[in-house]
């Protein structure tokens, strides 16, 4: 089925898209906002914004996993040509946003909310990507319009940004992307030419080398996401110089020159299989573990080379079947020279962390502490025993530190607050309870009974409900000035989790309601969002929880057993928190 006809089946029969959105073109949307990017229903509701006074933003979603901000432009055209009427709104919406004071007091209630969201992330240093959505084709003229905008937007030393044009081909690319992301391997079929191919064995290890087509490269799945750099040291650093010096060789009146001024890109497979006539090679587990800057603005620069003739713009390529983990770990470092590798990048395996990993595993020889992005998982572990250190990180921030709202800041944890979250001496017991209670938060997370606000942003509310769980033990326990030890309620997690968790949503919703009312006395504009990564949302939740906890006595939980009685842990079991800033 092509897209389209994807697009309008589906926002046609789903009655999510036919209840809260009132025509196709914002019915569009949401569907890429949902299907394309991830966001669940609460969240698409809140991040959709089309309708008057929506001040040309169609949607605005905020990308803390990549630190981006995606603002959205759609049109849903089931066939003809788009002139630059789009880009104009964008255009529009790039001015409108240099001045969020104006934009937010013209806008419509639900971007007046997305602005407060919006300024936040600009404050944390967030890339502003702009996203043209259709499903038709831009105009000559409008291309031209588009390539000179582009330029506008990421030369501007004020307020940058960069556009993407989204269209049916992107759209099925992202798609594919999108509805795989449950899954840790990516495996592609590599269209090659077999006069520019080479096949080796040294010392064991099979490789092909191949000068290929740079349209190829648009064909990989994984980019947009950095899925298919999971392996890599580092993920996409934007605009930099040598990803500017890329996009002008791409540019340049001389395309065919771009093969020998760029040193090549490093993939490596688990298993690769090349066809006799050699045009093809699939590969099993991709990943490619030096390239991503390159990759990246490649397809940032796609419509660029799609204008390249595949005869004169090539780019060399080495494909690597390597199954052993060690040498894929020297060959991501060795071959990444291009852009100075930064210290956390390499947090994967740092000292530290493998310290924390070997005492772990040999804790529980059934575990594992995942220390790098896409590692397989063994059929002998307990998949209840297995976390990934990034997750580990979010979780001692939340717990030892008293600080969730900082949890989701996955760039300050690994970089300056490193020393602070990971410690050599680290109690494996506790990275234990932790991993059963952030999954339990995890597996009930749509039975809670959460504000829909909060059910809309889980990439924050999970830590802020391990925060309360922690606040209300050690306020049930005389200890509101402490924080107890993790591996001290980790029976607590396994016999009675599901009978606490409700206490702890109880405690997050009566803090977000709190403080809504505290805005509106003040009339000012409140913002979910925002408030969870405030320290505001830290002290309104340890109120409720002292507060909570002084109508436990006597109180039962469902099953009947008394909830002080399940909360208790001995004195010695509690420190004071964990540094924060």
């Amino acid at each position: 089925m092509e897209i389209q006809e994807k697009i309008k089946s589906e926002i046609a029969t789903d009655k999510f898209y036919q209840d809260h959105f009132s025509n196709d073109g914002f019915r569009f949307v949401a569907w890429y906002v949902r299907r394309v990017l991830l966001q669940n229903t609460e969240a698409t509701k809140m991040v959709v914004v089309d309708g008057a006074n929506d001040k040309k933003i169609d949607a605005l979603v905020i990308d803390d996993d990549n630190r981006n901000i995606i603002i959205i432009q759609g049109k849903f055209y089931q066939s003809g040509k788009i002139d630059s009427e789009p880009l104009n709104e964008i255009l529009s919406a790039w001015v409108r946003l240099q001045d969020l004071h104006s934009l937010q007091n013209d806008g419509n209630n639900r971007l007046k909310e997305r602005i407060e969201v919006l300024r936040q992330a600009l404050e944390d240093e967030y890339n502003i990507v702009f996203e043209l959505l259709t499903t038709g084709e831009l105009t000559p003229s409008a291309l031209s319009d588009f390539e000179a905008f582009s330029n506008k937007l990421e030369e501007s030393k004020d307020f940058s940004a960069s556009i993407t044009l989204i269209n049916s081909s992107v759209l099925e690319a992202r798609l594919l992307d999108a509805e795989a992301k449950q899954f840790p391997m990516l495996n592609h079929v590599v269209n090659l030419d077999p006069d520019k191919v080479m096949v080796f064995n040294i010392q064991g290890t099979r490789s092909v080398v191949a000068a290929m087509p740079l349209l190829e490269c648009l064909r990989f799945p994984g980019i947009s996401d950095q899925k298919l750099f999971r392996k890599n040291v580092r993920q996409s650093l934007g605009w930099n110089t040598v990803n500017k010096r890329i996009k002008g060789s791409l540019k340049s009146e001389r395309p065919q020159d771009f093969f020998f001024s760029h040193n090549g890109i490093t993939a490596i497979c688990s298993e690769f299989s090349l066809n006799e006539d050699k045009t093809q090679l699939s590969c099993k587990d991709l990943n490619v573990i030096n390239g991503c800057q390159s990759l990246t603005t490649i397809y940032r620069c796609s419509e660029d080379v799609r204008k390249i003739p595949n005869d004169k713009g090539y780019i060399l390529f080495r494909f690597y079947e390597v199954p052993q983990k060690d040498l894929v770990d020297k060959i991501s470092i060795n071959t990444n020279s291009q852009s100075a590798v930064k210290p956390r990048d390499l947090r994967s395996n740092d000292r530290v962390v493998l310290s924390m990993k070997r005492v772990y595993e040999a804790m529980f020889p059934d575990g594992l502490l995942l220390n790098q992005r896409g590692m397989e998982i063994p059929g002998s572990i307990d998949k209840s025993k297995v976390i990934d250190v990034g997750e580990l990180a979010k979780m001692i921030m939340a717990w030892h530190c008293q600080r969730p709202n900082t949890s989701y800041n996955e760039k300050k944890l690994f970089d300056e607050l490193y020393k602070n979250v990971f410690k050599t001496d680290y109690n494996p017991v506790s990275i234990l309870a932790l991993n059963t209670w952030g999954s339990l938060i995890t597996e009930t997370w749509n039975t809670l009974n959460l504000e829909d606000v909060l059910k809309a942003s889980p990439a924050y509310v999970k830590y802020h409900l391990l925060y309360s769980i922690s606040s209300l033990i050690a306020y049930a326990n005389g200890q509101g000035d402490k924080v107890p030890f993790p591996s001290a309620t980790l029976e607590i997690a396994k016999q009675h989790g599901k009978e606490i968790l409700p206490f702890a949503v109880n405690c997050l919703n009566q803090a977000l309601k709190s403080a809504n009312q505290q805005a509106q006395v003040g009339g000012k504009i409140f913002s979910p969002h925002n408030w969870l990564k405030n320290n505001d949302s830290v002290n309104s939740q340890s109120l409720v929880a002292s507060t909570m906890v002084g109508f436990m006595d006597g109180m039962s939980t469902l099953s009947g057993k008394n909830i002080k009685e399940i909360l208790k842990v001995e004195a010695d079991k509690f420190e004071l928190r964990w540094k924060a800033e």
